[in-house]
């Protein structure tokens, strides 16, 4: 492995629990955690990754030690998922400039694919999304990205990095993304053009309304994505107090349950989340609520290892239908209830068992449908 210790800062875990200690059930103590010496990642399935940058935001100056904070939450928290191992690889040093500190989580994050990890980073401003975007760019990994946000960031009449990176990602060249969903945006936020070119794009989007009615079906693009970002200003004020964003928006319940179908993905590498400022938060409920969305993400993760290869034939059911003249096949796990539907050229995609439903109907599910339109 290349030495990262350039570009990563060890942890004071005396100082993250005010030497207090932690006992044998609490994650503390089955994380291998980087204090002096860089831990093992031979065997490790998910590792931890703290960047402090918050000068994408265009309010802060320094750094916002907020992964810290929500590490404080995540140690005390009970291990339950004995299958999945963790490893805290700390903090990204904070460069000179904003492009360096992106360049040294590229880097890092760059050596963590090829180990074929999983990484969560606990990240600062949501722009922090473009360098996680940078690894698999450089990697020529071509990838379905996810972004969980109450706004959709293509302000190109904005200086504030967080409110344009995702120009960048969307329309820079060389690109490598395939396709791209926006869950829980909130329209009063977003320009009525600025949705009509997504659609036209071919991108999925989901209003926060659809998302909590329809959780469920937030599964298979969940499934579906290699790579999640998630800003905390998708949650409510009242759920999480240091996203200040808005009163409305999904609940801790609904983020905990997003980020466990993440961690159900065996296709997702990354997942960052974003927007936490710890000045903010009210006795650090937010960094509660992130730690239990890592928690969700890491059973999802525990699930996912049950889940059989499509050549298991054994641990599906084959059901065979038709809608508009199509003839398809749809599997369902038996293990964990999981959907696929067969496309004409024969793979499978993702899906749910709404677009069983309406297959079974004669409907064109419109999954299928969104598929075949960017084909």
């Amino acid at each position: 492995m290349q030495d990262l210790s350039d570009f990563l800062q060890p942890i004071e875990v005396d100082v993250l629990n005010d030497d207090k200690g932690y006992t044998d059930g609490q994650f503390a103590k089955h994380i291998s955690i980087y204090e002096s010496e860089m831990p093992d990642l031979e065997d490790i399935d998910i590792v931890l990754v703290g960047v402090n940058e918050m000068r994408g935001s265009g309010i802060f100056l320094g750094e916002s030690y907020g992964p810290d904070h929500i590490r404080r939450q995540l140690y005390s928290l009970h291990y339950w998922h004995t299958d999945v191992r963790i490893a805290d690889m700390g903090n990204i040093k904070t460069g000179a400039e904003l492009t360096d500190t992106y360049a040294a989580l590229k880097i890092v994050l760059t050596e963590m694919f090829r180990l074929n990890k999983t990484v969560i980073i606990l990240g600062g401003s949501h722009d922090i999304t473009l360098a996680q975007y940078e690894a698999y760019k450089d990697l020529k990994q071509i990838v379905e990205a996810t972004c969980i946000d109450s706004m959709i960031d293509l302000r190109g009449d904005s200086a504030i990095r967080c409110e344009n990176f995702l120009l960048d990602m969307l329309t820079g060249e060389p690109n490598v993304i395939k396709h791209y969903n926006h869950i829980g945006f909130q329209s009063y936020f977003v320009h009525p053009r600025m949705l009509e070119t997504m659609d036209k794009l071919r991108f999925d989007c989901f209003r926060v309304g659809i998302v909590k009615e329809n959780i469920e079906e937030m599964e298979p693009v969940l499934r579906s994505s290699h790579f999640l970002s998630f800003d905390i200003s998708a949650i409510k004020s009242s759920d999480a107090p240091a996203s200040a964003y808005s009163p409305n928006g999904l609940s801790g319940e609904d983020a905990c349950m997003l980020t466990r179908y993440a961690g159900m993905s065996g296709n997702l590498s990354s997942f960052g989340i974003y927007g936490y400022n710890p000045d903010l938060d009210n006795n650090e409920l937010t960094a509660k609520q992130i730690a239990q969305m890592l928690w969700y993400f890491i059973d999802g993760k525990s699930r996912s290892k049950q889940e059989s290869r499509f050549d298991e034939k054994h641990n599906f059911n084959e059901y065979h239908t038709a809608f508009a003249e199509v003839d398809t096949v749809f599997l369902q796990s038996k293990k964990t209830n999981r959907w696929w539907m067969q496309l004409p050229d024969k793979k499978y995609i993702a899906c749910s068992y709404n677009d069983y439903v309406k297959a079974s109907l004669n409907e064109i599910p419109e999954r299928w449908l969104r598929v075949q339109e960017r084909n």
